[in-house]
């Protein structure tokens, strides 16, 4: 039933390309924390870097769980499931890393998203996933579904934030600079959004 592959390339790429939405999940290290999900989504907002690299933006939220985890352990994996075509799940389990604002690899992998505008959603990391172990699964108990369309709604909400005013509103959430269990989540005061040229 299940298969695993050494790269991201050929089909298992252009599969993973062509869904709407992906699932993130993480954990920390300490047993009893808290076991982080999310969805993602976004046209434009992930990008396969190369065979064994794969990133996506990370946008302004209520938290910053994903972040916490991976500047703790590095731990997370990814998966898409097709929700219309031939069944499939696929899972890329490996080791992420948030890279900020400020960071001098910003430019460059900021070039991997053309169709984003990083000042409409609060940007404030890119995640830089590193694969370890890729896998597909059948996924036929995965429901048919059919995409409508991206909300509009969380551009509409963040692009009238500047960076000062969304640096405020990071401070006055609960778990952003720190996470659910207490570990170091988004870095404040946020750095200014890089200017692209």
């Amino acid at each position: 039933m299940g298969k695993s592959y050494e790269r991201i390339d050929g089909r298992l790429r252009a599969f993973i390309e062509a869904q709407r939405i992906f699932f993130t999940a993480t954990a920390p290290l300490d047993g009893e924390g808290t076991v982080n999900l999310s969805p993602k989504g976004l046209t434009g907002s992930f990008a396969v870097i190369d065979e064994l690299t794969v990133a996506y933006l990370d946008f302004a939220g209520s938290n910053a769980e994903t972040i916490a985890h991976l500047r703790e352990n590095g731990r997370i994996t990814l998966m898409w499931c097709a929700f219309d075509g031939p069944p499939n799940i696929v899972r890329v389990h490996g080791r992420g890393e948030p890279v900020f604002r400020d960071d001098p690899r910003w430019a460059g992998l900021m070039r991997h998203f053309p169709d984003i505008d990083p000042s409409r959603h609060g940007l404030r990391a890119i995640i830089v996933v590193t694969a370890e172990k890729i896998r597909d699964t059948c996924g036929y108990a995965v429901p048919f579904m059919s995409y409508e369309g991206d909300r509009p709604l969380h551009g509409s909400r963040f692009e009238r934030e500047t960076d000062e005013s969304l640096d405020a509103y990071f401070h006055k959430k609960e778990h952003i600079a720190t996470s659910i269990d207490g570990l170091p989540g988004l870095p404040l005061p946020l750095p200014p959004l890089p200017r692209t040229t």
